[in-house]
């Protein structure tokens, strides 16, 4: 048996790139034992992890206590491997066989992007593919929700607004997509988002036949999402979460870019594309728009998201 310390992100996004590293690490050894260590909202993201033991929730606290409690529940134990990838002080006052702690990243300023750095931090190539874990209750439950026909799975919203496309232009081009001559005609939509999402979702249902649309924000848990977007023909929406677990769970996803660097945050995998609002960004740029409380997508237009998801689509149908 071989007992793993995985400590990873706090955002679902970043948990998701980091999945193929804890996946590789995984299918190295005959018998691994896992404890995973992560912030709330990752959390139910493990549930279904192969050799799974515990996942250590680290809600923040003040003065950094949520590494003492993480130091508390795991300094009793002797680790054959600890992981961290949050660059903290706390792994190396844990008895670890082998300890690999990331650092900032040592390049020349070039866009990396988290899934190769990720891979790079223990020397891994090719870097491997973000993975989900699925279990028997996620897979009924998407069963159950998603039409038995192709699904247009749209996630309007993102953590922060200036990352968000217009309801009104997700709704014209689901419209395109699946309306008479479309790439998707005569698909059913459906929309995924978390709690507090309900607005947005509103205002993109609200342009769209009733008939043959499908809302399940706030409705879902992770896994349930990741399943339900693992049957979708095709995935658009920003960058977020959401965009990063339609990729994992192997749906064809284009994600919608602005100001955010694709470069660094882009969709990762053979079935993915990217399209960005405005000229190309340096990710190290993002802090000084990110307290901005309207979009930075404006003038991505609908014709060239279309043109991509157009492409994608055949990518998919052609032998």
């Amino acid at each position: 048996m071989t007992r793993i310390l995985f400590i990873t992100a706090t955002r679902i996004g970043d948990a998701i790139l980091s999945s193929g590293l804890l996946d590789h690490v995984l299918g190295s050894y005959p018998d691994p034992r896992v404890t995973i260590a992560c912030g709330p909202l990752a959390a139910p993201l493990f549930r279904a992890v192969p050799g799974l033991e515990r996942v250590i929730v680290m809600t923040k606290q003040k003065g950094g206590g949520h590494w003492f409690d993480l130091w508390r529940n795991t300094v009793t134990h002797r680790w054959d491997m600890v992981i961290d990838l949050r660059e903290s002080a706390t792994s190396w006052f844990l008895l670890a066989g082998r300890r690999h702690v990331k650092r900032n990243w040592p390049g020349d300023g070039t866009p990396v992007h988290r899934v190769e750095e990720a891979a790079a931090f223990l020397g891994i190539t090719p870097p491997p593919s973000p993975v989900l874990w699925l279990d028997d209750l996620a897979r009924a439950r998407a069963r159950a929700l998603m039409p038995d026909a192709p699904v247009l799975a749209l996630a309007p919203a993102a953590a922060a607004r200036f990352k968000e496309w217009a309801p009104e232009r997700f709704a014209a081009l689901a419209l395109a997509l699946t309306g008479t001559g479309g790439a998707l005609a005569g698909a059913h939509v459906a929309i995924f988002g978390g709690p507090g999402d309900e607005a947005t979702a509103r205002a993109v249902t609200a342009r769209l036949d009733r008939g043959r649309t499908h809302d399940f924000t706030g409705q879902l848990d992770l896994l349930e999402t990741g399943a339900c977007l693992s049957r979708a023909a095709l995935f658009v929406g920003n960058d977020s979460g959401l965009m990063h677990m339609a990729a994992a769970a192997g749906a064809p996803t284009l994600g919608l870019f602005g100001p955010t660097d694709e470069r660094v945050y882009g969709p990762w995998g053979r079935r993915t594309a990217s399209v960005r609002a405005g000229e190309q960004v340096d990710e190290r740029t993002r802090d000084k728009v990110k307290s901005s409380r309207t979009s930075l997508l404006a003038d991505l237009e609908l014709a060239p998201v279309l043109a991509a998801a157009d492409n994608l689509i055949k990518a998919e149908t052609t032998p």
